[in-house]
């Protein structure tokens, strides 16, 4: 069993698009919102992605396949670090 770590919200979305193989524009489509504004969660320039409103959130959110629900309770937030990890390696020695 690997180490639990914290993810922040930007990194839930990249993470989330990039398994998904989706470009920044195509989710930015998918949900219906301007490019800039979608780059914008995602570098985190600017406000929190959570602060946004619930339909733009939900409407990123489904176009990345994660449930809003899920996400709004934290379920996202946390992920195992894999053994082979050089972070996990360092556990204990922190």
């Amino acid at each position: 069993m690997g180490w639990q770590v914290f993810v922040p919200e930007r990194g839930i979305l990249i993470g989330q698009r990039e398994k998904l193989g989706l470009t920044q524009e195509e989710v930015a489509k998918k949900a219906g919102i301007k490019l800039e504004q979608y780059q914008m969660y995602e570098s985190h320039d600017g406000r929190e992605f959570s602060s946004t409103s619930f339909c733009i959130a939900s409407a990123v959110l489904t176009a990345l396949e994660l449930d809003p629900t899920a996400f709004a309770k934290g379920d996202y937030a946390f992920e195992e670090l894999p053994v082979d990890d050089p972070l996990y390696k360092l556990q204990g020695k922190i």
